[in-house]
Order: structure tokens, then sequence, then C-alpha cells
């Protein structure tokens, strides 16, 4: 069976990323800078293979995907495991709030205890260990079911990290070392159910375009 390829981009902005409020399944839209940053990641895959687009059905992916689908006239596929992680009771508060509230439960997290529990909230949390299984199998399945094909999966922070991870074989223990942007492409490989990296971290499509004239 040939190698799929995946192109994984994180969403653009939202007002919450800005201001280091935690989201997880919280619905939220993408901010203004998140709009241009959608619309110059579709400009920047504009003149690439894509076979199937595929996002999260949070808004915030979901809007950055029509986005490049609008440029090629495709379908997007949605599928909610690729959500980011759920995080309970820690959603919708920013960092320093669950500092504050859930003082054992925030040292846990920072410390990557990746069973540890989370309070729960409008929904149940899910412990790394789970998130990452989910988010990874749901990458590989995509992969899997289109070989020798293109795909662009648009998810969240976290499912780049797992499938980072993944990829190089990284502990699931160890800090985040690497960046995860927004609106960034990342590049795989699923072979054999295996994911390889090909690319990470291209941001350069974001930057404002310089204009050289004078006036």
């Amino acid at each position: 069976m040939p190698p799929t390829t995946i192109i994984l981009i994180r969403h653009g902005e939202t007002a919450w990323n800005a201001e280091r409020r935690l989201q997880g399944h919280i619905d939220i839209a993408l901010n203004d800078e998140g709009l241009r940053q959608a619309a110059a990641t579709a400009g920047a895959l504009a003149s690439e293979r894509i076979d199937v687009i595929v996002s999260s059905d949070l808004q915030r992916a979901a809007a950055t995907a029509d986005a490049v689908a609008r440029t090629r006239a495709m379908p997007v596929q949605r599928d909610p495991l690729l959500r980011e992680r759920c995080f309970g009771g820690f959603e919708g508060l920013l960092y320093s709030e669950i500092e504050q509230r859930f003082p054992v439960e925030f040292a846990a997290w920072q410390a990557r205890e990746i069973d540890a529990p989370m309070p729960s909230g409008a929904r149940v949390a899910e412990t790394f260990r789970q998130f990452y299984q989910r988010a990874v199998a749901a990458i590989v399945h995509w992969g899997d079911a289109h070989p020798g094909q293109t795909l662009a999966l648009v998810a969240h922070g976290g499912v780049l990290e797992c499938a980072y991870r993944a990829a190089l074989g990284l502990s699931l223990e160890t800090p985040r070392d690497f960046p995860v942007l927004n609106a960034s492409i990342n590049r795989f490989r699923v072979d054999g159910g295996k994911l390889s990296l090909v690319g990470w971290g291209e941001v350069g499509h974001l930057q404002a375009k310089v204009l050289d004239e004078l006036s």
C-alpha cells in the first residue's frame, strides 16, 4: 500500500488563544487575525495537490479548513476525533485562574503526569494518554483509508503535538520543547499504520506581504 501524505494544519488564532484562555472542546470562532491566517494558509497551499480535506468539527478548525477548500471548490469532511483535548473543568479559564482554583491538578498538568485526572466541568476531561491515543489513531485512520493520496487535516495544537510525538517516538512525559503555531503547515507520512515527520512548523506564509511602492 503506498504511503499517504498528511498536511496537518493548526487552526488560525482565536481571541482565547491571544489571551491564554483554555478552549478545549468549547467552540470558539476565529478572530480577525485568525481569519487572515486561514486565508494566507489557503493561499500557500493553493498550488499543492490535495485529494481530501478533513477538519475537527469545532468551528475554529472548520473555518480554517473551509478557507483551504474554497480555493479549490472541494468539500470538507468533519471528524470530532480530531478535536482538541477535553480539559473538563479547566476549560474557559485563564491559565492563571486554573492555577489558583485547582492548584494540585494544575501542578500535575504542568509536571506532565500523563494519567493524572482533571476536574470535570460541562464535560469529563481526558488524560493526556487518552487524548494522545485518540488523536494519533484518528490521523492514522485517515491516512490508511486513503493510500497514495494527499490529505489536508485541520486540527488543534494538542493534536499537532501528539502527531509530532508519535512520529518521532517521543515520550509523552517529556516537556514540549517544539513550537506548535497557529495556522502552521506541518507535513507527515502515514505508511503501514505509522506516522513519520517530513516537515514542521511552516509559517512563512503568515508574514504580512511587504509592498515595494513608496506611496
